[in-house]
């Protein structure tokens, strides 16, 4: 089972997996603003969380980790988690790379992918690859801020992801034209950040882009360190 959503105001995508047997279920990447929406899918469909993961510390919008975990009825109990290296004190589980996550018969792959943040994570699913916001469709997260390296995100996408099978599918964190999913081998052959790019040109491209300040970047990092738990309602 699988479900792709979307919210306009961040342009984020929220990934939702579920074992059909014993219905556990994954979200990546939620959203606060969004949870009513989601908690109320997991009813409809008759989901039991077992994850709620991010894939980083976001700097564009809450997470509602919490918030749904708080939220779930009695008896449920997801666990909560994100990077080690994104030393966000407000997860219970600290992910590395190359564990698995089970949710029933399924599992995912925990793959680092650090340079827009130093945590940041993407999660191998069969034939599926979430990236967050290491990369996008077309190109790659940000690397200016919150501890961002474009050499480590070069090395990231290149060595760890680009040597993906070519099939494999691209969900990225966020799209802001309205693309729901690529795959490796269109990312490696044609991302205009990245193909045919040198570690150095891909170094100096990206610390040229200029890019404006996130609008919630100093609500939004605070408050996912801790997991959204700190804001009201």
């Amino acid at each position: 089972m699988f479900r792709q959503l979307f919210d306009p105001v961040s342009s984020t995508y929220t990934y939702l997996l579920a074992c059909d047997r014993s219905r556990e279920a994954v979200l990546i990447d939620p959203v606060m603003e969004q949870r009513e929406r989601d908690l109320a899918l997991l009813g409809e469909l008759r989901l039991a969380p077992r994850w709620l993961l991010d894939t980083h510390v976001h700097a564009d919008h809450v997470t509602s980790v919490s918030k749904l975990k708080q939220a779930l009825p009695p008896g449920a109990q997801p666990t909560i988690g994100v990077g080690l290296a994104c030393e966000a004190d407000g997860y219970e589980y600290p992910l590395i790379d190359g564990e698995r996550l089970v949710f029933g018969d399924e599992h995912l792959e925990v793959i680092a992918t650090p340079g827009h943040t130093p945590g940041s994570m993407s999660f191998l699913w069969r034939d599926r690859i979430f990236t967050g916001d290491a990369l996008l469709i077309g190109g790659c997260g940000r690397t200016d801020f919150q501890g961002g390296d474009p050499g480590q995100l070069y090395d990231a996408i290149t060595q760890r992801l680009f040597t993906l099978p070519g099939e494999t599918l691209v969900y990225p964190g966020h799209d802001y034209r309205g693309r729901r999913v690529s795959c490796i081998a269109e990312e490696r052959e044609t991302n205009p950040r990245l193909a045919g790019k040198t570690r150095e040109e891909f170094v100096v491209l990206m610390g040229a882009l200029n890019l404006p300040r996130p609008k919630l970047i100093d609500i939004a990092v605070p408050a996912n360190k801790q997991a959204g738990a700190i804001i009201q309602g």
